[in-house]
Formats: structure tokens, sequence, C-alpha cells
């Protein structure tokens, strides 16, 4: 069956406009039998398809699509195993509420249930990963469940996040009626905005304003926030959070970011106000073991971000940014209760710590082993790439240092769900879909093992990123748990394998670097060539702040060694 035998009027036709009329540019995906119908009718409406070597990985890609757009990505992958390979990553993008859109096929519905090839019923599996899952019999339905689908994967109505939906491949070569192609649906939608209850926005206002040691942390729900946010907190001056899921929102250069001193804010703050942000484990789950008697202000556009593990003293369901801006129309003038000389401090030593971070980085010693620190590459980095570049980290130990020695105003990493391996993928898509901007993805050796062959995708499509592998032959935060837990090490050593050489295999410019002294050069030359890949020798000896926390081992009550104590402490209180 050719092109043009698909007809226009098809399933797969409709599938291929539709997404058009939403502003899709790209599809990510892997080709296969059950999806070919859609493949080439993306194809014939001017789609891009980003064709990869995992459907993880295609899915990872249409995650970082989405976090960067603020839109859809859209993953399609093939039945069977591209459905179950797509697994982790559509788990990824449902703990990140990540608005992602996964296609998939199925065969003949003749030949359902009879052992055809590819024959497994996916939306079973995917269901709880999902916001919405569906298998579509019937063409005259098919534009009616991909729209319901990308508004749930969009958050209209309910929390954002991937969806699923599947299509016998008979039913994609089938004919939808004209009058079930209604234009209704094939309206681009602006997101939905939630306005927030007035009484409830005096009340935050009343307590924000009052607090003496006031504290704001945002998360996913802020990213839209970001002009209303630096406005309160100057008008505040409250001290302030980022989190993996904003970071990059607010400037490091405004005074209430105090992120070196995060450990002594979240216990020493009387007031806390959460932007679109769980209180799961990065922030002790918001316990009072950690943040003592502190009262919460909860604002979020969906319920996970609004009363997870603590409720608020009050609690705003709207979008962030009209929330933000109706409480500064309803504080105006009024002076804030902040006790300006705490803020200061906190900021002080903030700016003493990072400014020591920022030295010792360019210092750090070697190991024993003669190899570099960690530390040394991401100084290096943070020296070369401008101020707006894309940062991705990806890896267990590495990222560890990573997210704090490497800034960024535009910042993915693994996320909650800690799913590392995402770092060439979203790489991938972050370089094709930001081209104006440097996109250098910060990955240890054992994250960047899971997607290695994704370089051959960024070959492929001149994606032009900047690999970097800190080269530590290693599970370093398991070897470490391993030596101090039980004595010795079992399974979690790799060698030192030369990522360059295969790098270059695929035809990306590629160096090893085993000379901290050398690494600028190497920088330069491969931000010039990119898509490129710098293997860069470091030491397993370098211990990160996560390796010391007690995350590897993880304790019973609290992710961190020292919170769990002081959980346990709180618990045994009469």
């Amino acid at each position: 069956m050719s092109v043009s035998e698909i007809h226009e009027q098809s399933v797969a036709a409709l599938i291929a406009r539709y997404l058009k009329s939403q502003g899709v540019k790209r599809v990510y995906g892997l080709c296969g039998g059950h999806i070919m119908p859609v493949w080439m009718r993306l194809d014939a409406e001017g789609i891009r398809i980003v064709d990869v070597r995992d459907e993880r990985a295609a899915v990872y890609m249409a995650h970082a699509e989405a976090e960067l757009s603020g839109g859809l990505g859209v993953a399609l992958v093939t039945a069977g195993p591209g459905v179950t390979n797509a697994i982790t990553g559509i788990a990824n993008a449902h703990v990140s509420r990540a608005s992602v859109l996964v296609l998939s096929g199925l065969p003949p519905m003749p030949q359902e249930n009879r052992g055809a090839l590819q024959d497994i019923v996916h939306t079973e599996m995917v269901r709880g990963i999902t916001r919405y899952a569906r298998t579509v019999r019937n063409a005259d339905l098919a534009l009616q469940e991909i729209d319901e689908a990308v508004s749930r994967a969009l958050g209209q109505g309910g929390e954002p996040g991937p969806v699923y939906l599947d299509f016998p491949v008979d039913i994609v070569r089938s004919k939808v009626s004209i009058p079930m192609q209604m234009q209704e649906r094939f309206t681009q939608r602006a997101p939905l905005k939630i306005t927030p209850e007035i009484s409830a926005i005096h009340a935050a206002v009343d307590l924000l304003w009052s607090a003496k040691r006031p504290l704001i942390i945002s998360g996913r729900g802020a990213r839209g926030a970001g002009k209303e946010l630096c406005e309160l907190l100057s008008r505040t001056g409250a001290a302030y959070l980022d989190t993996g899921e904003s970071k990059g929102l607010v400037p490091e250069s405004h005074s209430s970011v105090v992120a070196a001193m995060r450990g002594t804010v979240m216990q020493q703050a009387d007031v806390v106000l959460t932007i679109g942000r769980r209180l799961d484990f990065q922030l002790a789950y918001g316990s009072p073991s950690v943040f003592g008697e502190a009262k919460f202000i909860r604002i979020a556009d969906c319920a996970a971000e609004l009363r997870d593990n603590r409720r608020g003293s009050v609690e705003i369901l709207a979008t962030g940014s009209l929330a933000l801006q109706a409480m500064l129309d309803v504080a105006g003038k009024r002076l804030s209760a902040v006790d300006k000389t705490w803020v200061e401090g906190l900021r002080s030593k903030h700016l003493e710590r990072s400014a020591k971070l920022v030295s010792s980085m360019r210092e750090a010693a070697p190991g024993s082993d003669g190899l570099m620190h960690p530390n040394r590459v991401l100084s290096a980095l943070r020296d070369a790439l401008p101020e707006d570049a894309v940062v991705v980290a990806d890896g267990g130990d590495f990222l560890s240092f990573a997210r704090v020695g490497l800034p960024a105003s535009t910042y993915l990493d693994p996320g909650s769900l800690g799913c590392i391996g995402v770092g060439t993928p979203f790489g991938v898509a972050a370089s094709l879909a930001c081209p104006d901007k440097t996109v250098v993805v910060a990955t240890g050796d054992g994250a960047f093992g899971f997607n290695a062959m994704e370089l051959d995708t960024a070959v492929r499509h001149k994606a032009p990123l900047l690999v970097v592998v800190a080269n530590n032959g290693s599970w370093a935060i398991e070897v470490r748990d391993q030596l101090e837990t039980h004595g010795k090490v079992v399974g979690t050593r790799l060698q030192f394998s030369d990522y360059a050489a295969m790098a270059k295999a695929f035809g990306l410019y590629a160096e090893r670097v085993e000379r901290a002294e050398d690494l600028p050069d190497a920088i330069k030359r491969a931000m010039a060539n990119r898509p490129a890949l710098l293997d860069v020798l470091v030491t397993p000896e370098a211990v990160s702040s996560d390796a010391k926390s007690g995350l590897a081992w993880v304790p019973d009550l609290q992710p961190l060694a020292a919170w769990d104590e002081a959980e346990r402490s709180w618990r045994s209180t009469e």
C-alpha cells in the first residue's frame, strides 16, 4: 500500500491533520507495521519525524519537548515491545506531570486475541501511569478520542501528564465519515486559566505579609509565573528556594535566593508558600520534623500539588500567575513584616557559600588515582557556557555535583522518579526545540549508558548538542555505600570505557580528556563542532553530597539520614 493509498479521509490522515492543527512540529518515534499509516501521513502533513533507536528515548524526547515548549510532546511507538519499551518514559512523564501523547497500534481487529504478531493489551499496562488510556476501535470516534486525550495531557480540567491511545491497524486505514470530522475539534485552544477565590487570596496575603521569616518554594506550577514571582519576592522580602522543576525561574542575582542555605531556611521559616510544588522527598514531605511549626500556604492548579503530605492554612486552587498577581493586587502598598536581618543573613551566607563552592570547584584536588575531581569538569563548563544555555543534568553521583555546581536559566534532569538515562534523549530534543540556544548534557557514565545509542539519532538529525560524560568507571554512590555499609563491592564497578571512540564511530566530534588543564580548549573545540561528545575521566573517589546524606541506603522515614533522625525524634514526642 503506497502513501497515496492511505486515504486522505482515513484515521491515519485525521490523526496527522489534528496534530498539525495543534501546532505539533515534531513527533519522536520508532517505526513498525502497526503504525506505518500514521507514520507516513505525518510525513505527508509536513510534521518532522525524529526516528530514534529505542522507544523509551522517544518518550523521553517528547517529554523534553513538552517541558521546553510548555505545550504537547508526541511519541509514536509500535505495538507490543514498542509499548513495553516506552513504559519507563511514560512513567517518568507521569511523575513529572509532563504533557506527552503516546500513540501506538494493534493488530487488525479480525486477528485480535488470536495470537497475532505483537498482540497484547497495552492499555492495561499503562493505565496506572497515564491520565487517559484508550483503544479506539471505531473510526468515527478517532477524532473525538485524540482531542480528549490531548486535553487531558495538557491538564485542561485536571492534572497534566502523559496520555495513551492505540488503534487496530485496520481502523487506522479506515475512512472517517465526513460529518464526524467536525472542525471544532481542530481548534487549538488556549491553556485554561483558573481564577483564584478572592477570600483565599486575602487570607494568603494576611498570612504571608505578617510572617517574620517567610519562605517561598516554586515548582512546576510556577513556570508561567516568573514575572509575578519575582515581584512577590521583591515586595515581601521573602527567602526563596527553587527546585529542579523551576530552576532558573528566578535569577541567581535576586536578593531572595538562598539556595545554598536550603537546610537552614527550611528549619527556620515561619510561613512557607509553595507554588505548584509537591512536598515530596526532596522537601522532607513537608514534615514538622524539618519545617518546625511553620504554617503553609499552598497554591496549585491541580490537586496533586495542593494538599499532598501537608494541608495549607490557606489552599488556593488557581493558575500560579493569576494567584500571585491577585496577591500583589490585594496587598497593594502594604508593608511586609519580614525580618530583613534574617533574610539578609541567609543571603550573605548563601553568597559566601556559593563563592566558596565556585573557588573550590576550580581548585578541586584529583584523587589518589591521579584522575580529576568531577567539579573540575563543572567548573570548566561554568566558564564556557552562555547564560541562556539549556543544561540537562543526568546521573546519580554526578547529578549531585551538577545540581549545585552548574547554574542554568533552563534546566532539565531525571526528576523525582530518579529516572537516570534521560540525558542524551532530553538533549537531542532540547537542541531541536531550541536551535538558537546552546544545549549541553552533563552526565555520569552509568546514566549515559542507558541511551548512548541515541548519539546516532543526534548525528542523523543534526541535533547540535554537546554531551559531556564524567567517566568514573563506576556506580559511585552505590560503591561507596557498599564499602561503608557492607565492606565489599558487588556488581557496581564499570570499566573506563572509551566513550569518545564510540561517539566517533557514530560520526560525532569527540575527544577523551584526561587532564583538567586540557578541558577549556576541548570544550571550545567541541562547541564549535556539535553534535559532540567529551569523555572526561574523573576520579571515583570524589564524594558527592548525596553519597554523604544517606540517600543510597534509603532510611525508613525520610530520604536523608539527618532528616530521618529528626523525624524519629519528632514522632517520639509525647
